[in-house]
């Protein structure tokens, strides 16, 4: 079946991640009869190479010099709107393989984190930072401290993610793998002739790419089972991670650094309700509009996310965090999240009964992870010298 064919749903692709569905499709069709679905669908994602993913935008396509300051850096991926980028050592000689050229991931998390370390440590207190004024980061980012620290002063910390890429050849099992198992955010691919980042590829792109793919053969028979099904969500109510609104902020932010969580449910007195959401990727906001907060004693969750929304609003900024909690129950499909995460733009969904009492939460990676599995013995020496990861990059 080629991309000028009609689908199974009636309709010629018309998009790359639709066109990646249909070569599925023919994979599928093909795959031996005696194979279960999912050893079906590990061979069809093992036959597709990593340079059939569709192009990120050139602006997420980016690194950081070395010697930037964080300043510049937190400017840069704020300019665009990446959560993190890889860093080119600038030292590094012209032909020098790509491996030594990058030295690592600096990411939002991680600076502010580091910074919020480096505060603590010259006032001999654990939780200095945490019990601060709503002025504390106002008076941070504008101190010579942030602007004269460079990225590579803080390589090597283990606030660090490791740099590790694809190559073209690399299959779509191998990079879901990654995405999924290995908790990578998302994977720079690396054209091995060039020696440079010739794409990016995040959960969220893998993520469209399934909710395009919705009505074909092979998505149906996996996207069609209900979350209970698949033994989703993993986690019970009782272990879940949460915080109320009048926790501080950065204790919130630190939970998630130290779980390796990318966000937490805010809930009500009694901790059974989730009333709002916060997320690892809305720290930047403390480092790109500190002065949002001075008017409050202290930066609560809920000042925070007060601020923040505001701040959005008047910025004619488009962000999920505009948009209220979304839920779903246990007995709705996989294709009903996909769906509603693609729609929404977020990375997570909180399950809910019929009392809406919490029940637990479905991230991108969960879902990554009931489509693929890894065989036995799969990467090899594939992690020589990048594993085991560092906490840093477990967000």
């Amino acid at each position: 079946m080629d991309g000028g064919t009609e689908s199974p749903v009636g309709r010629s692709p018309r998009t790359p991640e639709a066109e990646i569905g249909h070569r599925l499709e023919d994979l599928w069709d093909v795959q031996q009869p005696q194979l279960s679905p999912s050893q079906k669908l590990n061979s069809c994602f093992e036959d597709l190479p990593v340079s059939s993913f569709p192009a990120a935008p050139p602006s997420q396509v980016i690194d950081i010099p070395s010697d930037a300051s964080l300043a510049d850096a937190v400017e840069t991926l704020s300019k665009h709107k990446i959560l993190s980028a890889p860093v080119r050592n600038v030292n590094a000689p012209e032909d020098a393989s790509w491996i030594d050229k990058y030295i690592g991931i600096v990411e939002f998390p991680g600076i502010a984190v580091w910074l919020l370390h480096q505060f603590e440590i010259a006032n001999s207190n654990p939780e200095a930072a945490a019990s601060m004024g709503g002025s504390f980061f106002e008076t941070l980012t504008s101190s010579e401290f942030y602007k004269n620290t460079k990225v590579e002063d803080i390589a090597g910390s283990f606030r660090w993610a490791p740099f590790l890429a694809l190559q073209n050849s690399d299959s779509f099992l191998t990079m879901l793998l990654l995405l999924s198992k290995y908790r990578m955010k998302s994977l720079p691919v690396v054209d091995l002739g060039e020696g440079k980042i010739e794409n990016v590829i995040t959960q969220s792109a893998v993520v469209h790419m399934l909710a395009e793919c919705v009505g074909l053969h092979w998505f149906e028979n996996w996207g069609s089972k209900k979350l209970y099904e698949l033994g989703l969500p993993i986690m019970k109510p009782n272990r879940l991670l949460k915080v109320t609104e009048e926790e501080p902020v950065l204790k919130a932010f630190k939970l998630m650094r130290a779980k390796g969580v990318g966000g937490l449910p805010v809930v009500n007195e009694s901790g059974e309700k989730a009333i709002g959401n916060i997320s690892i990727r809305d720290v930047q906001y403390l480092l790109t509009a500190p002065e949002i907060y001075k008017d409050y004693r202290s930066i609560t969750v809920k000042n925070f996310l007060t601020a923040v929304r505001r701040y959005l609003e008047e910025h004619h900024e488009a962000s999920p965090m505009l948009r209220g909690l979304v839920t779903c129950k246990r007995d709705d499909t996989l294709e009903d999240i996909i769906l509603r995460l693609d729609h929404e733009k977020i990375h997570r969904i909180y399950v809910v009964d019929e009392e809406e009492n919490l029940q637990g939460v479905i991230t991108l990676r969960d879902i990554i992870s009931k489509l693929v599995h890894e065989p036995h013995g799969y990467f090899g020496d594939f992690f020589y010298g990048v594993v085991p990861l560092p906490e840093s990059s477990r967000v």
